[in-house]
């Protein structure tokens, strides 16, 4: 039994004629005829009987007929779900991100696009989201460092300066100062990201590079926790610029001596590239314009 034996049958059985079928279905009316016959010796069933130009069905017909217009119905309800995921009226994006601050005007502007796309976020640091990308857990990811990986494309979608902060009457960051030399940092008590973040990263090169070697009092996982610690006066950290917050707390300044910068990645597998859902994010993304990078 074949798909197009039962599209046939079901077609005669709705219009009672072998030539009205043949017409909605665009073939000849042979072929129309052999198919259903083949469908009745396969069987040994008789589906309709003949009178005149007419098809009446049998019992036997009539109850296929039920099932042929469930298996109709269905087929209809599968073209507009493809059609409907083609236009990108229904489907489901996942981002990872390691942060709020970039993914949020990306998804911002891909709602206002394709507000009838589901969209969901995780945020963790830039393993367990590269992780969760590689493991199709996601389907596009928003990291600050990628390496290269034959697995991914990426594209570098935004870049900002890594600024000092400390606590308003740490002396280094007092209303007086407007930057840091970076061999200031050297022995002081610092508040630093965990490893996998790339505000660590970046920073530990700077200063290594500048063979500063700051005192870690505390390591901690998240940004706003790391405020919260130098806020206290447990000693100074990093942060992107752009995901500088401003507290009466505390001050941030630019380390002038040194080049420390946190970027935005967009990042995606290789081999999805092709997926009608990701290519729409990559190309909603790339039409920001620069001020919102």
């Amino acid at each position: 039994m074949r798909y197009t034996q039962l599209r046939s049958f079901h077609a005669v059985a709705e219009t009672e004629s072998v030539t009205a079928a043949a017409n909605r279905l665009n073939i000849t009316q042979p072929t129309l005829t052999t198919q259903i016959r083949q469908l009745e010796e396969e069987y040994a069933v008789e589906l309709f009987v003949r009178t005149g130009r007419r098809m009446r069905l049998t019992d036997a017909g009539r109850e296929l007929q039920q099932i042929t217009r469930r298996m109709i119905a269905d087929e209809a309800d599968a073209r507009a779900f493809l059609t409907e995921s083609r236009e990108l009226r229904t489907g489901h994006l996942r981002v990872g991100a390691v942060g709020p601050f970039h993914v949020t005007e990306m998804l911002v502007a891909f709602h206002a696009r394709y507000p009838e796309i589901e969209i969901s976020v995780s945020i963790g640091n830039s393993n367990v989201v590269l992780r969760n990308l590689l493991e199709f857990e996601s389907d596009v990811a928003v990291l600050a460092y990628v390496e290269n990986d034959e697995r991914l494309w990426f594209s570098q979608y935004s870049e900002s300066p890594i600024v000092a902060f400390g606590r308003r009457d740490h002396p280094l960051f007092a209303p007086d100062r407007d930057h840091i030399r970076i061999a200031e940092l050297d022995g002081q008590p610092m508040v630093a990201r965990e490893h996998g973040s790339n505000t660590r990263r970046a920073s530990d090169e700077a200063m290594a590079k500048a063979n500063v070697r700051p005192k870690i009092v505390m390591e901690i996982g998240s940004r706003e926790a790391v405020r919260e610690a130098v806020a206290s006066g447990v000693g100074f950290g990093f942060v992107s610029s752009a995901e500088y917050i401003a507290d009466d707390r505390i001050r941030s300044l630019p380390v002038v001596d040194a080049e420390i910068f946190n970027y935005a990645h967009i990042v995606c597998r290789q081999d999805r590239l092709q997926s009608r859902l990701i290519s729409a994010f990559l190309e909603v993304t790339s039409a920001l314009p620069p001020a919102a990078h």
